[in-house]
């Protein structure tokens, strides 16, 4: 967690936390264009919400990551992104774009991991992507999506085990 709870320049925390959100979404819905576009839209929903922010109740990584989270929510329950699905229904995994994502073929353990995020549901994915590509504290982690940090180890826990079987190292 952040140790200074003094309220930055909205300016300071879009330099800082860009990257961040941005791989939390990206992370999601694993597509560069909907990526950019939505982390635009939670940027401007959250410099127009600024002022109400209080940092003595969360940080703002955790602020940014409750408002990418909502904005998520917003867009599948519009339609806007397709839900992924389990593996057992073959037919509705996602395939990747291989034009919009060409850098990430690049190298194959890119790829590899590409393709096993593409198999995780959308709550498994979350949290990976809070926990790899935006590097949040299980405390953090927790507080977003209200359950305790023993709670978050343990789903950790279970998408691992997952993902080993996946990839065939279980």
């Amino acid at each position: 967690m952040e140790t200074n709870r003094v309220k930055e320049p909205f300016e300071t925390v879009y330099e800082k936390y860009f990257s961040n959100i941005y791989n939390f979404i990206y992370g999601q819905i694993l597509h560069r264009e909907r990526a950019e576009d939505l982390v635009s839209d939670i940027f401007i929903k959250a410099m127009t919400h600024y002022e109400q922010f209080d940092p003595a109740r969360a940080s703002v990584k955790t602020w940014l990551t409750n408002i990418a989270r909502n904005a998520l929510i917003d867009e599948y329950r519009k339609g806007s992104l397709r839900n992924h699905v389990s593996l057992d229904d073959e037919e509705n995994v996602i395939e990747p774009s291989y034009e919009d994502e060409y850098e990430i073929f690049q190298q194959e353990d890119q790829r590899e991991v590409y393709d096993l995020l593409t198999k995780l549901s959308d709550n498994e994915r979350e949290l990976i992507t809070m926990i790899y590509f935006q590097k949040m504290k299980n405390e953090e982690i927790g507080a977003v999506l209200g359950i305790n940090a023993k709670a978050v180890s343990e789903r950790h826990r279970r998408v691992l085990m997952k993902c080993r079987k996946l990839i065939g190292r279980f």
